[in-house]
């Protein structure tokens, strides 16, 4: 079914029994999915992080970190799922900069950032071989992130799917971090599959990568992709 609406130009999200999406075509709409919950070690590490996070928000920080949390939020606008400008509110802030970090297995981070405005990433690259069956992360280690200790490059990966998929929203699984240093690490850095098995020549991979720097900010996420080489 083709629509063509003077009255709703965007939509994201589900009203009843359709979903509102879009794809380089434009706007569509689908049935609704089921929602399943497999309950894996990857979620239950997100919720687990979630729950961290809102504790410490209220029985952790003083009054002054959260106040300087709103006032990164109220400076700092994200982007929405239709490309609108969207402030947070300083615990939506809060937690969103922290929850990859903890997954990623680094510190918490409870002192709102000084500097507003979100991260720097330069977009990173992958390559995939079917010999080895790892992934290498090319990366710009000049970017904030690599430069001192407690910063970060987080990379979530896909499974291996058909080289006809052009376009992956998920779901990714965190597969490694590559850790800032005083000394920035040394690219590219070699990832194995979270997903594990044995990599198809041919098929593709996709990789969500965000950088978090020391001092808690996190960057836009880049989605980066490869074909799967021999």
């Amino acid at each position: 079914m083709l629509i063509k609406s003077g009255l709703v130009t965007q939509m994201s999200g589900s009203l009843g029994g359709m979903t509102g999406s879009h794809n380089s075509a434009g706007m569509y709409l689908r049935g609704r999915g089921l929602v399943t919950n497999p309950n894996t070690t990857y979620q239950q590490a997100v919720r687990n992080a979630l729950s961290t996070l809102v504790t410490a928000w209220s029985a952790i920080l003083s009054v002054a970190q959260r106040d300087d949390w709103a006032t990164y939020a109220a400076n700092t606008p994200c982007t929405g799922k239709l490309g609108d400008p969207l402030l947070l509110s300083g615990q939506q802030m809060y937690v969103k900069c922290n929850v990859p970090r903890i997954v990623a297995g680094l510190a918490r981070v409870d002192d709102g950032p000084m500097t507003f405005g979100m991260a720097n990433l330069t977009t990173p690259s992958i390559t995939a071989s079917e010999a080895t069956s790892i992934t290498d992360l090319a990366y710009t280690n000049t970017d904030t992130w690599a430069t001192a200790a407690g910063g970060g490059l987080i990379m979530q990966m896909s499974r291996q799917v058909s080289p006809v998929i052009n376009f992956f929203k998920g779901p990714f699984r965190f597969a490694d971090v590559v850790l800032g240093a005083a000394t920035p690490p040394t690219s590219p850095a070699t990832v194995g599959s979270p997903f594990g098995g044995s990599l198809q020549i041919g098929n593709k991979l996709f990789a969500r990568v965000v950088a978090t720097n020391a001092d808690g900010r996190l960057s836009p996420a880049a989605i980066i992709e490869c074909t799967i080489a021999s």
